[in-house]
């Protein structure tokens, strides 16, 4: 069986850069970002459940208006907490069959999620790497990013766990404040450790 990783961090800390990194040196990576974009298609089961609750956020074919769901639900915590309900019990029968997959061709598996504890995909990894990052320049990649505005960026982070969490809840924890070649390098220290630690195993 594979080795699973979890990637997750804080938005706008540099998570895809840190995946990219891993995808480079030989990890296969599912993106739980589009495996929720897959849960989510138009008419799907997940969205004809999803549309009894955010009727404002569907067309008549039951596609999601994403921007709109997110304005909702990040500005209030009761309402994230109720599409989470929903849509990780989708993702979690599509993540384990996308496991099983990858495992197949893949010695390491990594599962870029950045709602990685939420959705309880955590149980699901041997290893956890989280990406953090300093507010106001997580706040500055996401605006010049995404186009948001700072209300919304800021509702959004309020929204998710600070830095204490992901440091006292992962193996391993990259600080993005910088350039992004020190974030490269902090990836590759650690996908050397990881891989060290599997042959240290398998000589045991």
């Amino acid at each position: 069986m594979s080795v699973v990783i979890g990637l997750t961090g804080q938005s706008g800390a540099g998570k895809t850069l840190v995946s990219q990194v891993f995808e480079d040196n030989g990890f296969g990576v599912i993106n739980c970002d589009m495996a929720a974009r897959e849960v989510t298609e138009a008419g799907s089961d997940c969205n004809l459940e999803l549309a009894k609750i955010f009727p404002e956020c569907f067309d008549d074919d039951l596609t999601l208006d994403r921007r709109a769901l997110g304005s909702i639900v990040f500005a209030d915590r009761k309402k994230l907490d109720t599409l989470n309900s929903v849509i990780f019990r989708y993702i979690d029968k599509l993540l384990d069959e996308k496991i099983a997959k990858y495992s197949i061709d893949y010695e390491y598996v990594l599962l870029d999620a950045p709602t990685l504890f939420e959705a309880g995909a955590d149980k699901k990894c041997d290893i956890i790497v989280s990406v953090t990052a300093d507010e106001d320049i997580r706040l500055q990649r996401i605006t010049a990013r995404d186009g948001l505005d700072e209300k919304s960026v800021k509702n959004r982070f309020a929204s998710q766990h600070g830095q204490g969490f992901f440091e006292e809840n992962s193996d391993f924890v990259i600080r993005n404040n910088g350039e992004s070649e020190d974030a490269v390098r902090q990836t590759i220290e650690i996908i050397d450790k990881i891989k060290e630690d599997k042959i240290g195993n398998k000589n045991k």
